[in-house]
């Protein structure tokens, strides 16, 4: 005879305590429990799937920092960044670090969501538009050429400027390397041509020409004075207004003649941003004492053979990359301290630079252990 212990329950011997848990019977999962469970699941696998789609952005984070009072990797070996052979030069202390940003991803192989979603939640990255980083219509391959051409460029100019900074008198041309058809050059200006002034004011750089045909605004044609096949030739030209810029409708390249030889040697950087690093690892190296004082400075701006500093991209990873490498001191260019204010890591000091002079003077004082209180940061303007 079977004995039940409740409808069902067959009980073949008296129960103990083990087997009491064993006859404890599990009430059946109901259908609408089962669908959820199935729908959770289903959910968790779209979503995993999801994760690891390629998405619309590239994730930029901090990326190598060079000292340029150090040394680089240039044709598999590690040199002097920064080297003037012929020149005196005198011992450096400290570190001037250039910076740079690190790029994951590119178009056709993209972060998947998972990755992107990690980058908006850590503020040392910042997942961007792939279009912003890679421009439709150009080519891998012409970006990195691109970017090599910016670079040196870039130093062409960081030696310029630290020259024209220490004294040195050379010749610096601004000229002519290309006339739209349908512009108000078009049978004015000629390739080749040296722009020397604009209404009866010199010009040394391509910011300071922009700035000189800006200033003279589209009302009137501008007064040129052209160099030409070593002739001087006067000209003039009425601007026009594109893109919200006041232009000529010409392309302008640099030309130098320098008084010595500088060398700057890095591989696998690109771009213009290293331009006023350069041009302080060059001032430290051409005059006596350290300019640093020991202290360790990182910075980042492009700038022109007058000294102007320009903005630049990434200054918020730059930042981090200035921590992970010990700067106490950041050099910003004054155009990106809208970025950097609410983004500075503890401890660090942001000086707003818009002059090769002020950048040089910023990190004198502080070497010397002076009062910095009279410069102007990224939180607030000099004192």
């Amino acid at each position: 005879m079977s004995l039940f212990d409740e409808p069902g329950t067959a009980v073949r011997g008296p129960a103990t305590p083990a087997m009491a848990s064993v006859d404890a019977s599990t009430p059946p999962v109901s259908r609408r429990a089962r669908a959820g469970w199935i729908a959770v699941a289903i959910a968790v696998g779209i979503a995993l799937v999801f994760a690891f789609l390629p998405s619309p952005y590239v994730i930029e984070q901090p990326g190598p920092v060079y000292d340029t009072l150090g040394t680089a990797e240039h044709d598999g070996e590690q040199v002097p960044l920064i080297e003037i052979p012929d020149e005196p030069t005198f011992p450096t202390g400290g570190e001037l670090n250039l910076l740079t940003v690190s790029v994951v991803g590119k178009p056709g192989a993209t972060p998947g969501w998972l990755q992107v979603l990690g980058a908006w939640f850590d503020r040392t990255r910042a997942a961007v538009p792939v279009e912003q980083i890679f421009p439709p219509g150009v080519s891998q391959e012409d970006r990195e050429a691109q970017n090599t051409a910016a670079m040196v460029d870039s130093q062409q100019d960081a030696i310029a400027a630290a020259l024209v900074e220490l004294g040195y008198d050379f010749p610096r041309e601004v000229t002519v390397a290309g006339v739209l058809d349908d512009s108000p050059a078009a049978g004015v200006i000629e390739d080749g041509d040296v722009i020397e002034s604009v209404d009866g004011t010199e010009v040394h750089s391509i910011d300071e020409l922009r700035t000189a045909i800006d200033e003279h605004g589209t009302a009137t044609p501008a007064q040129l004075v052209l160099t030409r096949d070593g002739e001087q030739v006067e000209a003039e030209a009425t601007p026009v207004e594109r893109d919200g810029a006041t232009v000529l409708g010409i392309g302008v390249r640099m030309v130098y003649e320098f008084p010595i030889d500088v060398e700057i040697q890095i591989d696998s950087v690109g771009g213009p941003s290293a331009g006023m690093m350069f041009a302080l690892g060059i001032v430290d190296k051409l005059t006596p004492g350290e300019l640093t004082g020991g202290e360790v400075f990182a910075g980042t701006g492009t700038i022109d053979s007058a000294g102007q500093v320009g903005p630049i991209g990434g200054v918020r990873q730059k930042l981090w990359g200035a921590e992970e490498q010990g700067a106490d001191w950041f050099l910003s260019p004054a155009a990106n301290c809208g970025e950097v204010v609410g983004h500075v890591p503890d401890g660090m000091h942001v000086f707003s630079v818009e002059t090769l002079d002020q950048a040089r003077d910023i990190v004198e004082t502080v070497g010397e252990g002076g009062d910095v209180s009279e410069f102007a940061t990224c939180e607030a303007p000099a004192s």
